[in-house]
């Protein structure tokens, strides 16, 4: 059974511990890749935008789209390369995006009856990370939590101090 609060409490802390790791980046240190051929933060948190609503999107069309038109071409594989600054917002936009993203999310979330929680998660490759649209909610959790953990790894290699 999903619950409600579990869901929900999953999704605030994944946040919240973003929020922490990037909380004393600079817009230039968003582009520091940990290793060659790493991703950087700038472009993970563009990814992490547009596939919040790419997903949920997926099981509840109601959802709405924080970041501009046009959003999902500048955060590909192929743009992932990219580490012109000019290329990328400032950390304040993105944390801005994703804060209206993840509110959207949390919002609909809400509203959706418990039995909805139990429905298939989505189209078929999505079952494969979510069974259920509960789960999917949560993987969203999860998403974020992976990026998060890269993100300790450009902490460390621009020496700033261990948070958890």
């Amino acid at each position: 059974m999903i619950t409600y609060d579990a869901v929900e409490a999953n999704l605030r802390m994944a946040h919240m511990l973003l929020h922490s790791y990037l909380e004393d980046f600079t817009d230039e240190e968003l582009l520091v890749r940990p290793v060659a051929g790493a991703n950087h933060a700038a472009w993970q948190l563009g990814h992490l935008i547009w596939s919040e609503y790419s997903l949920i999107s997926q099981v509840a069309d109601q959802v709405e789209m924080a970041a501009p038109v046009g959003w999902a071409n500048k955060y590909t594989n192929e743009t992932a390369e990219f580490d012109d600054p000019m290329s990328f917002e400032s950390k304040d936009r993105y944390l801005e995006l994703y804060d209206a993203q993840r509110q959207a999310t949390l919002d609909l979330f809400q509203t959706l009856p418990e039995d909805q929680l139990e429905e298939v998660g989505g189209p078929e490759p999505l079952q494969k990370i979510a069974q259920n649209v509960g789960q999917l909610f949560l993987f969203q959790a999860h998403h974020e939590l992976m990026h998060a953990g890269q993100f300790t790894c450009i902490r460390r290699k621009l020496e700033k101090p261990t948070l958890f």
